[in-house]
């Protein structure tokens, strides 16, 4: 039995030839199998899970669409907490609102992810039921909008909270620098009004970095954010990495990892392109 598994699986073959057959997999599919027992794994084809009985880009078809939602429901909360509330604490520096905002801070930055979930869950939902948890699993925005923001709402202030608190830091500290640059100072002595400097100007230049942040932070979630995906039981990449690596699910394993890669890679040219349209000083020619 073993052995035919091996034989239908290929894992036979030498390792340069598996390789091989990964690879050219990606691009034009996977045959396995021989004669009745045969079977395809069509374009771009992962590899197949021997323990779940099924191509691995199916798998990830059904789990990056969880990801995905988390991912970017969390992105878009804390640029707007974060990149919001660092603006205010600059602007309005040393006052009850900046004191806040650190106090904010501390706490964001000091809570680990995990005990953060914990928390929502208990006090939001199991004694208090204001947020009622969904047992209906995954639903897409697409099918009710409502329900999938009730799925998602308890996860994304999870993720959001500690990475609003960070970029809470560093837009006040990077609004606090640039508005002390000489041409900040000249867009003032041209009698410019406080919003023009502080959306053309501030701004444009202080927030810049944050993009770089922003899109790796991005990346690194769509590789799988597991604490988050198994304290919630979202059907997500970062979960189902985790029991493949649980199950020695190898294929799974592989596919995932090289998907985090290449997302990584993808966000970072991103970033570059973005970067430059905010900052004309590193465009290139």
């Amino acid at each position: 039995m073993i052995a035919a598994n091996r034989v239908r699986l290929g894992f036979d073959k030498p390792v340069w030839e598996q390789y091989w057959l990964f690879l050219t997999g990606i691009f034009v599919g996977r045959d396995y199998g021989v004669g009745s027992a045969a079977f395809t794994c069509p374009a771009p084809s992962l590899g197949y899970s021997f323990r779940q009985n099924a191509c691995v880009t199916d798998l990830i078809k059904q789990a990056l669409p969880v990801t995905l939602s988390l991912a970017i429901g969390a992105l878009i909360l804390w640029l707007i907490v974060g990149i919001g509330l660092g603006i205010l604490a600059a602007r309005f520096k040393d006052s009850p609102i900046d004191t806040g905002s650190t106090v904010f801070v501390l706490i964001g930055t000091s809570l680990p992810t995990f005990v953060t979930g914990l928390l929502l869950l208990i006090y939001l939902t199991l004694k208090n039921n204001i947020i009622p948890l969904n047992f209906d699993g995954y639903i897409s925005i697409f099918d009710n909008p409502a329900k999938f923001f009730i799925y998602f709402l308890l996860p994304w202030i999870t993720l959001a909270f500690s990475f609003s608190a960070i970029y809470t830091r560093y837009t006040r500290s990077a609004v606090i620098e640039t508005s002390g640059e000489d041409y900040i100072r000249t867009a003032w002595a041209k009698g410019l009004k406080s919003k023009v400097v502080l959306r053309k100007h501030t701004l444009r230049a202080a927030l810049a970095p944050l993009t770089t942040m922003a899109g790796l932070d991005f990346a690194g979630l769509l590789g799988g954010a597991i604490l988050t995906e198994t304290i919630f039981d979202l059907p997500g990449l970062g979960r189902m990495s985790l029991k493949a690596v649980n199950d020695f699910d190898l294929p799974v394993v592989l596919a995932t990892t090289l998907l985090a890669a290449a997302i990584v890679v993808i966000m970072n040219l991103v970033v570059d392109l973005l970067y430059a349209v905010l900052d004309p000083r590193v465009r290139v020619g």
